[in-house]
């Protein structure tokens, strides 16, 4: 495995507090927008992804991820795309997990389609992760393979018991969608908690162009919540895990079912996340445009002092919240930008 050369963080950081008020804690990195899924949600089937030399090196990414642990960030989230397609990614998990060791940072985890979980489940738990999120919106080999294109859902099963067998707490996150998969919730329920796995339950987010109407997709979760009342009981716990679910404790199967509501119930009053992508581009929101470059003060000096304070500007530009809205008469995207580039 190669292995990359460690920057250390140099000068004064600080912790990061936005315009608002709120602390900056969490932050979710983009690894890859390369994905060997082409969720219809998410992705184009033909998707145009970025030059390799535009993205950030494994040895860049350490540096960025090292100054936002130095100023304040608790929780570090590897998304994608896959993150586990880009080569040697491991070598930067492995890396990463130095801020475990000392304490600096209480979580590393990442977001995965499950597809290269048998692979390397006992590598991720041996480097310090002990949580990870699964995308997993059907149990029906026939509609995970539409809706995936070109995934197995064999595969992402198998990945999942290597997971929980390495020792890995595993939470499903499932995309609920009209007239596709919300029939399957209430399955997919009672199969996760039987697996002693949390399920969360999100809503479709307006994010690029992806050769379909969302309109015809969005299903309100508080839709979902009512119906699922019919037949369960649940009650409101305060359990966090950092991001935006609200969750609740299902009675009948003792198991945690989160929601996140981008647009039925908005969870920006209390966001603590900034997104970082596989370019070295800062979003301050999910939902809105605004971003800052931190590649160029990244690259332009040996040391952190240039791209800290860029941190500290862009966080003072962090938005109140997000503007998502799927209706007819805002059909085109929120956003151009594809999920897979800022990484969920």
């Amino acid at each position: 495995m190669d292995h990359i050369r460690l920057h250390e963080p140099g000068g004064d950081s600080g912790e990061m507090i936005d315009p608002f008020g709120r602390q900056v804690s969490y932050l979710r990195v983009s690894v890859t927008d390369r994905c060997d899924f082409r969720c219809v949600y998410c992705m184009a089937e033909n998707m145009t992804f970025l030059p390799k030399r535009d993205l950030l090196t494994l040895e860049e990414l350490d540096r960025l991820c090292t100054v936002f642990v130095e100023k304040g960030v608790k929780k570090l989230r590897l998304t994608g795309g896959e993150p586990l397609v880009r080569r040697n990614i491991m070598s930067l998990i492995e890396n990463l997990s130095r801020h475990l060791k000392t304490g600096a940072l209480e979580e590393l985890t990442i977001t995965t389609n499950g597809s290269q979980l048998a692979r390397f489940a006992g590598d991720l738990y041996r480097h310090g992760v002990r949580r990870l999120n699964v995308s997993l919106d059907t149990l029906d080999a026939r509609k995970f393979k539409d809706i995936t294109r070109w995934g197995d859902l064999s595969k992402v099963l198998d990945g999942v018991k290597a997971a929980q067998d390495a020792g890995l707490a595993v939470k499903i996150n499932m995309v609920a969608l009209k007239n596709f998969n919300e029939d399957e919730i209430v399955a997919m329920l009672e199969w996760c908690h039987g697996q002693d796995m949390d399920l969360t339950l999100i809503e479709t987010m307006p994010l690029g162009d992806i050769d379909g109407d969302r309109t015809d997709q969005y299903l309100p979760l508080s839709q979902v919540r009512a119906n699922l009342l019919d037949r369960f009981e649940m009650e409101d716990i305060p359990y966090k895990t950092g991001g935006p679910a609200r969750y609740v404790r299902v009675k009948q199967t003792g198991g945690r079912l989160g929601f996140i509501t981008p647009l039925t119930h908005n969870f920006c009053e209390s966001c603590n996340r900034v997104r970082l992508t596989c370019t070295g581009t800062l979003y301050m929101c999910l939902g809105q445009e605004d971003a800052a470059d931190l590649r160029a003060p990244l690259r332009a000096s040996e040391g952190n002092q240039l791209v800290a304070t860029a941190i500290d500007e862009a966080i003072s530009r962090k938005p109140k919240g997000h503007d998502f809205v799927i209706d007819r008469a805002h059909n085109r995207p929120a956003l151009t930008r594809h999920m897979s580039v800022t990484g969920g």
